[in-house]
């Protein structure tokens, strides 16, 4: 494992701040950071620093979300359950090849490209932000804390709840935690 210079950042503005302001070899995203989206994160990137390597850290369900992200322009997902051998593995295909994709999601990338058809989750309906918000919800935060930790008007928040709700043909918080705990999220 290579010598390195690590950051940490709290929120998308203080990551947007930081890639103006220095020449990075990796970022590590977490998809619930505060202020911003995943892929509003990777088109700043991709803009400012296009040879960043950008590799999405969660514990969203790897076969479900990987995919996901590596579509977005990620370039690789690790999921927060990982040993520390994979989480090294990870870290070191990232650095040396700018990629990084897992055994799970692997097979998920197999599975498309020879059926067609990918497992598919009601969450892939939604945006990124509608998935941060749904996430929040379930974790029991308030409408006004999420517009406070998203920074956007509680109106806002209110809409994409309303959003997420219809899209996931649901009506109350308990059924977005039981939908959230089925898929893993």
């Amino acid at each position: 494992m290579p010598d390195a210079l690590i950051s940490e950042v709290e929120d998308y503005k203080s990551l947007y701040k930081l890639i103006l302001n220095e020449e990075l070899d990796l970022a590590i995203m977490d998809v619930n950071m505060p202020n911003g989206t995943v892929q509003e994160a990777i088109d700043y990137i991709k803009i400012r620093q296009p040879e960043l390597k950008i590799l999405i850290f969660s514990s969203q369900d790897e076969e479900l979300y990987g995919m996901r992200y590596l579509k977005m322009g990620a370039g690789g997902y690790l999921s927060k359950q990982s040993s520390t051998e994979v989480i090294e593995a990870a870290l070191t295909a990232m650095l040396t090849k700018g990629r990084y994709v897992s055994e799970q999601v692997k097979e998920a990338i197999l599975l498309e490209s020879l059926t067609g058809t990918a497992k598919t989750s009601p969450f892939e309906a939604l945006s990124d932000r509608e998935l941060q918000i749904a996430n929040k919800l379930a974790e029991g935060l308030p409408l006004k804390e999420i517009s406070n930790q998203l920074n956007l008007h509680s109106s806002t928040i209110s809409t994409y709840k309303n959003r997420l709700f219809e899209k996931l043909k649901i009506r109350s918080i308990p059924e977005l935690v039981e939908i959230l705990r089925m898929y893993n999220q």
